[in-house]
């Protein structure tokens, strides 16, 4: 059987020398389609209606800068030997973790220059980021990478996986089969997902939806992390984005209990406030 054949071709449009390739319009995909779900919920909750749209102006670039440079600094070996190759992000080279933390912070500093509850805008749009995770895995998905060590063709299919993905999981390099990582990923958000839009109807305590998807998506990143073979690593076999998932656990449940503690009056997610 010609693996080589069966591969999906990463490159869905050539025009002249520019090559579009399907990571990128993954990617695009789901930062629109998080954009048109967070807008509605925002509008919903009372935000001005460019709001969103004002935010993403910024906050995608910023994302993106700052996904670079946390994939460089962990790869500093090799970037520091080779300077130049530093702003070749068309090569591949970006970081999840770096993308959300320059987020974060790019909301942070946007709301207080508002005068909106940074917490308020984070819960709106904890259940669109997932919406933007869940599609963009499926960008590594055609670039065949971000996936796990070997397995057998039966444990694949015995995962009632359509052919098409257990051929694309055949990697020819490796000679083998290999753990769709970014599938359990990706189905991971999925329930993630649906639990964050749950919680709206509970309408808990402002923060708690987003500090429960840092929750949900590091617990599963942390674990799937470690199935990888493509990993970031701090020092030695210590992998950065385990390191991170822990950190954000802690942070967001001792955010939880703190608030709960100490925060008065109790500002609730479906306040207009």
């Amino acid at each position: 059987m010609d693996h080589i054949l069966l591969a999906l071709d990463p490159i869905a449009l050539e025009i002249g020398s520019i090559k579009i390739r399907w990571y990128g319009i993954l990617i695009a995909t789901g930062i629109v389609l998080a954009y048109f779900i967070g807008q509605r919920e925002a509008v919903k909750r009372g935000l001005p209606e460019n709001f969103l749209a004002d935010l993403l102006i910024w906050a995608i670039p910023i994302s993106i800068i700052c996904a670079r440079i946390y994939y460089v600094v962990m790869k500093w070996e090799f970037y520091g030997a080779n300077p130049g190759k530093i702003i070749q992000i068309w090569n591949g080279g970006i970081a999840i973790h770096g993308a959300l933390i320059g987020a974060v912070i790019t909301a942070y500093i946007f709301c207080r220059k508002r005068g909106v509850s940074f917490l308020k805008v984070a819960d709106i749009a904890a259940p669109s980021i997932l919406v933007g995770q869940i599609i963009g895995r499926w960008g590594n998905f055609m670039n065949q990478e971000a996936f796990g060590g070997p397995v057998s063709r039966d444990f694949l299919e015995n995962l009632m996986l359509p052919n098409w993905i257990i051929e694309q999981m055949y990697i020819d390099e490796l000679g083998t089969y290999v753990h769709p990582t970014f599938l359990y990923e990706s189905l991971w958000n999925v329930v993630g997902l649906i639990i964050l839009l749950s919680l709206r109807k509970v309408n808990l305590h402002r923060g708690e939806i987003f500090f429960s998807y840092m929750i949900w998506y590091s617990i599963g990143r942390f674990f799937i992390e470690g199935m990888r073979t493509d990993s970031l690593y701090l020092i030695g076999n210590l992998r950065s984005a385990q390191v991170v998932s822990i950190l954000a656990i802690i942070i967001a449940i001792a955010a939880i209990v703190y608030r709960r503690m100490k925060v008065r009056p109790v500002v609730r997610y479906k306040d207009n406030k």
